[in-house]
């Protein structure tokens, strides 16, 4: 069974998803792709322990704590290549970013290819479904420069705690 909650944040309402032991997705209210990777007959359970332990994350996380995502089981619901990039993004460091090139030369050395086109990647992280845990928006051009956010600019500032 999936289920979904509400959370408020700094950046405005977020809906979570997941099964009693995981965490599956995490949207901002308005953003793209939102609840995506939801399936319909999807019940609300707003108390489900997992959901708490992902408000108290993202509650220490917007204080500007450092909790790593690592502290909350995720399961986020994609194929190969967008797992791959994912994982990639878990290993940003918090006050880093990457860019898309740099992220798709890692991905293109872990999947044992010369290249992997920035294109591909930018698909794969802007249907990351697990908002903000999963930090696409520490990705940036390859000029250092703000790029799209399936939740909007100004919430890619504002979730870099």
């Amino acid at each position: 069974m999936i289920y979904f909650a509400h959370c408020e944040s700094p950046v405005g309402e977020l809906m979570l998803a997941g099964d009693e032991r995981h965490v599956s997705g995490l949207w901002m209210e308005g953003q793209k792709y939102f609840g995506a990777t939801l399936p319909g007959g999807a019940v609300e359970r707003e108390n489900l322990p997992v959901f708490c332990a992902a408000r108290q994350w993202l509650q220490d996380y917007f204080a500007g704590k450092k909790p790593e995502p690592s502290d909350l089981p995720l399961a986020p619901a994609g194929g190969a290549f967008r797992q791959l990039v994912w994982k990639i993004l878990l290993e940003i460091p918090y006050g880093q970013v990457a860019a898309y090139g740099w992220i798709a030369k890692e991905a293109a050395k872990r999947m044992g290819r010369a290249s992997m086109s920035s294109q591909a990647v930018g698909g794969a992280v802007g249907h990351n479904p697990i908002s903000i845990l999963i930090p696409c928006h520490r990705v940036v051009g390859s000029d250092g420069s703000l790029t799209g956010y399936a939740g909007g600019l100004d919430k890619k500032v504002a979730a870099e705690a």
